[in-house]
């Protein structure tokens, strides 16, 4: 059964660091490019990250840029999403998504059901 599930959200002071995981069963993860996004109370989804180990590209959204760093443990069967520099406004749900192709151009397939992360003193 193919599932994704997130991990390593929480609360943490705006100027801090959390890793996220995305653990990914019934597919072959190398296959695949996994995005991450998040959506915000009140605001739209915002797509933040993407690997594709096929081309080994990488890309990220200009509001995360220079903090958060994609990663994949291919042996572990999990991506990582590594966020440093947290602001509050990174407070919103963390989704990793896997797409229908190697490609981060292709369309988004399947969701995992989100982590929370909260940045706040």
């Amino acid at each position: 059964q193919l599932q994704l599930v997130e991990s390593g959200g929480g609360l943490v002071q705006p100027g801090g660091s959390l890793r996220l995981s995305c653990l990914a069963s019934g597919f072959t993860l190398e296959d695949y490019a996994i995005g991450w996004f998040r959506q915000a109370p009140g605001k739209e989804r915002e797509g933040i990250s993407c690997s594709s180990w096929y081309d080994g590209s990488a890309y990220y959204a200009d509001s995360v840029k220079g903090r958060f760093t994609i990663s994949r443990d291919h042996a572990k069967n999990t991506v990582y999403l590594q966020m440093n520099s947290l602001k509050p406004e990174d407070t919103a749900v963390y989704h990793c998504v896997r797409r229908k192709t190697h490609r981060c151009q292709s369309t988004n397939e399947y969701w995992g059901q989100g982590t929370q992360v909260t940045v706040s003193s």
